[in-house]
C-alpha cells in the first residue's frame, strides 16, 4: 500500500493540474503531489512535492478528499489524500523542470475546460469545486 498527498490549488476559479507521464505518453491530468516519504508529515511531503513539480510554494489547508486506486493485476494499491492549498509564492513557469522528470506540464483548468480533458480521479471536479470532504472509492489506475 502506497500513500500520496495531493493538492487542490485554485486560482481565479481554475484548478491546477499536472501531466505526470514521462514523454507525455498519456494525455491524463491529475492534481500535483506525490508519495509520502518516511519521517515527514503529509504537509511537509505535499509542500516539497508541489515545489519540485511546479516551483510553487504553498500553504496546505484542510483535507478535501480521500481517493483509492489500484492495479488489480499488479498488486498495487494507493491512497491519495487531497488537501485544499493556496499559493504562497511563485507563478507557473513553462520552463520549470521537475528534477525527477515525472511532471512534464502544468496548467490551470476551468471547470468547463475539464470536460474536454482526461483526468483522474473521477471525483476531482466535485472535490475541487465542492465544499464537503469526499471519499472516492477504489478506481482502477490508468496506465
Amino acid at each position: 500500500m502506497r500513500i500520496a498527498a495531493r493538492a487542490l490549488i485554485m486560482k481565479d476559479n481554475r484548478l491546477l493540474l499536472v501531466n505526470a507521464y514521462a514523454d507525455r505518453r498519456l494525455d491524463l491530468w491529475c492534481a500535483p503531489g506525490g508519495g509520502v516519504e518516511k519521517h515527514q508529515s503529509l504537509v511537509e511531503n505535499l509542500a516539497r512535492e508541489i515545489y519540485e513539480e511546479t516551483g510553487l510554494t504553498i500553504t496546505v489547508g484542510a483535507p478535501a478528499m480521500i481517493n483509492e486506486f489500484h492495479l488489480p493485476d499488479r498488486n498495487f494499491h494507493q491512497i491519495d489524500l487531497f488537501f485544499r492549498c493556496t499559493i504562497e509564492k511563485g507563478e507557473l513557469d513553462p520552463d520549470w523542470r521537475d528534477p525527477e522528470g515525472v511532471v512534464n506540464q502544468s496548467r490551470f483548468f476551468s471547470r468547463s475546460e475539464m470536460a474536454k480533458i482526461r483526468f483522474k480521479p473521477d471525483s476531482l471536479i466535485k472535490a475541487a469545486w465542492g465544499n464537503e470532504p469526499i471519499y472516492d472509492p477504489l478506481e482502477t489506475l490508468i496506465r
